[in-house]
C-alpha cells in the first residue's frame, strides 16, 4: 500500500459535523483508502483480455504485491492506532512494510477476487503485525463508498481483531485435549452441530439428477425449511448463552425458532448452496435475535470438522457479535446522505438521486425550489443559533410534508430542493400548498422569528430535461423571492449567470441581504 500522506481534499469528507467524530470514536478499527489506481489496473487487465483475476495473480505472486502498492491510505482512526500500537498515523504509515507482510497476501487474493467480480463489498480474514511485531489475525470488511472524483477513490475498511479466536482454533487443531477448553473459554458463540441428515438429502438429490441446486431451491423453497429442521445441535458454549441471553442451554434449544430472524431463510439458503458446491468452510453476515427479542448482527463462520467431510456429522459454527460495528457503519452511511441540522437528505444524495432518475429515464419529475427568507438578517440580529433554529424547523416541515418516492434535500445554506417523481403541475402545486400550510402551523407552534419561504415550481416531462427544469424551478423561486423583498421593502438578491442565487453579502449562509 502507498504511504503517501493525503492532501486536504482527500481527507474524509464530512456531510455533517459529527462524521469525523463518529469515524474517530468508533470501537472498530477503520481505514479510509483510495483504490482508484487499482481500479485503473483492473480496467487495463480487462482490456488485455483477462477474464479471471485469480489464476492471473496465482501465476506470479509479485502481482499481488503490485496490486497492494496501488492502494493508498487516506486516513485511519484512533482504534486503528491502538490496535497496531502506533502513536500517530504518520508513524503507522512509515512502518507499513512491517505491518503488511508475509501472510497478508494470502487473504489479499480473496479480496481482489471479490472486487474483480463486481462486488461493492468484500470481506475475509487477513494477517497483519503490530509495530512491536505481534501477529494480528483480522476479520476484514470493506465497502466502496460513493466516488468523489473517480471510481473506487473512497473505500471504507473495518478490521476486527480475531487473534484470540484464531489462536484458540490453532491450538485446538494441535491438541484434542485443548479442544474442550477452547470451546468453553472462546470469546465467541460456538455451536457444534450435526449436518448428516442434510448430507443424506443432498445425496438423494444428486441421485435424482439435480445439478442446478440454486434453481432447485428457487422452485422448492420448502427444502430450505426442511434442512433447517434436520440440523441437530450437539453442544453450545457458555458464551452462546450470554450472547443470546438464555438462562440455560435447554432454554435456548427449546426456543430456537425465536432466535432465527426473518431473513434466516435467505441466508441459510446461501449456506446450503456453499455446501452443495463443496465449500465446507464459509462465512456470512446474518441476523439472529436474543431470547429477549433484541436483533443481533452476526458474522458467521461454518466449517466441517476434519474427518467428518464424508458425512458432515460434526460441524462447527462460530458466531461473532458485530452489532456495534453494524450500528457504527449504519450511522456513517446515514451521515453520508443526510444533513445533520435539518435531518433532510444532503446535496450529495440529491445529485446521486438526480442521476438515478435520469438513468431510469423517468418521464415526469416535479421540482420545488425553496429558500428561507431573512436567514442572514436573523443570523446578524439574533445570532447563528437562531438561524440554525429556523433551518431545523424548516427541516421538520419538509420531513412531514414529503412522502416517498419524493425526496427533500438541503442543497445549500438556506437552499432546499424537493424532487417529486410522477407528479404533474397540479399535484406538485398541492404539495407546495401543503408546505406553506405547514409553515404557518409551525409559526403558530414556535415563538420567536417566524419561518418565511420563497418557492418555485417546474415540471420535467423528459429525462433529458431534468437539469434545465431544476434551473427553471430555481428561477421561479428567485422571482418569488424578489416579490417578497419588494413587498417587504428589502434589497433584492442578485443572481449569478446560470440562475443559481447568491446573497448580496456572500459571507452569510446564502440568504439574500
Amino acid at each position: 500500500m502507498s504511504t503517501q500522506a493525503p492532501t486536504d481534499d482527500q481527507q474524509l469528507s464530512a456531510p455533517g459535523p459529527d462524521l469525523p467524530g463518529v469515524f474517530e470514536a468508533s470501537p472498530m478499527a477503520f481505514w479510509l483508502e483510495d483504490y482508484s489506481e487499482l481500479y485503473a489496473l483492473f480496467q487495463r487487465l480487462r482490456g488485455a483480455g483477462i477474464q479471471d483475476i485469480r489464476p492471473w495473480l496465482q501465476q506470479d505472486r509479485s502481482r499481488l504485491a503490485e496490486c497492494a502498492s496501488l492502494m493508498r491510505i487516506l486516513r485511519v482512526n484512533r482504534q486503528t492506532l491502538r490496535l497496531y500500537e502506533a502513536d500517530s498515523q504518520e508513524t503507522l504509515l512509515a512502518h507499513l512494510a512491517d505491518v503488511l507482510r508475509g501472510d497478508m497476501l494470502d487473504g489479499f487474493l480473496e479480496e481482489l477476487d471479490q472486487l474483480w467480480r463486481g462486488r461493492t463489498e468484500f470481506q475475509g480474514l487477513t494477517v497483519n503485525y503490530t509495530l512491536s511485531g505481534r501477529r494480528l489475525d483480522l476479520s476484514l470488511k470493506g465497502v466502496l463508498l460513493p466516488q468523489e472524483q473517480q471510481p473506487w477513490d473512497r473505500v471504507l475498511v473495518s478490521m476486527e481483531d480475531v487473534t484470540e479466536l484464531q489462536n484458540l482454533k490453532r491450538r485446538a487443531q494441535d491438541s484434542a485435549r485443548d479442544a474442550r477448553e477452547f470451546f468453553e473459554q472462546a470469546p465467541v458463540s460456538l455451536w457444534v452441530e450435526d449436518f448428516s441428515a442434510i448430507k443424506r438429502l443432498f445425496n438423494e438429490l444428486r441421485e435424482r439428477g439435480v445439478s442446478d441446486f440454486r434453481t432447485f431451491l428457487d422452485v422448492h423453497q420448502e427444502f430450505v425449511d426442511r434442512c433447517l429442521q434436520e440440523i441437530r445441535v450437539l453442544d453450545v458454549n457458555d458464551y452462546t448463552l450470554t450472547m443470546f441471553k438464555a438462562p440455560s442451554q435447554a432454554d435456548l434449544l427449546a426456543r430456537l425458532s425465536d432466535v432465527l430472524h426473518d431473513e434466516t431463510h435467505a441466508s441459510f439458503a446461501e449456506q446450503l448452496i456453499d455446501l452443495w458446491e463443496g465449500r465446507l468452510f464459509h462465512q456470512k453476515e446474518v441476523q439472529n435475535r436474543t431470547l429477549q427479542g433484541d436483533v443481533l448482527y452476526i458474522h458467521l463462520q461454518l466449517s466441517v470438522f476434519q474427518g467428518c467431510e464424508h458425512d458432515w456429522s460434526k460441524v462447527l459454527v462460530s458466531l461473532t457479535d458485530i452489532t456495534a460495528r453494524k450500528k457504527a457503519e449504519a450511522y456513517l452511511e446515514y451521515l453520508g446522505q443526510h444533513d445533520v441540522l435539518t435531518q433532510l437528505k444532503n446535496r450529495s444524495f440529491f445529485v446521486d438521486e438526480l442521476g438515478r432518475l435520469a438513468r431510469k429515464h423517468t418521464p415526469l419529475v416535479a421540482f420545488i425550489a425553496l429558500d428561507l427568507n431573512n436567514l442572514k438578517r436573523t443570523n446578524d440580529e439574533s445570532g447563528h443559533a437562531a438561524g440554525d433554529d429556523l433551518l431545523r424547523r424548516f427541516g421538520e416541515v419538509l420531513n412531514k410534508a414529503i412522502d416517498r418516492p419524493g425526496q427533500a434535500a438541503r442543497i445549500g445554506g438556506d437552499e432546499f430542493m424537493v424532487l417529486l417523481p410522477g407528479l404533474d403541475e397540479a399535484a406538485a402545486q398541492g404539495v407546495l400548498d401543503n408546505i406553506r400550510s405547514l409553515v404557518e402551523l409551525n409559526n403558530q407552534y414556535y415563538s420567536g422569528v417566524p419561518l418565511s419561504v420563497s418557492a418555485g415550481l417546474a415540471v420535467s416531462r423528459h429525462h433529458a430535461d431534468l437539469e434545465h427544469t431544476m434551473k427553471a424551478a430555481d428561477q421561479a423561486m428567485y422571482a418569488d423571492k424578489m416579490a417578497y423583498y419588494q413587498t417587504h421593502e428589502r434589497r433584492r438578491p442578485t443572481a449569478d449567470a446560470d440562475g443559481w442565487r447568491q446573497s448580496e453579502d456572500s459571507s452569510g449562509r446564502g440568504d439574500a441581504a
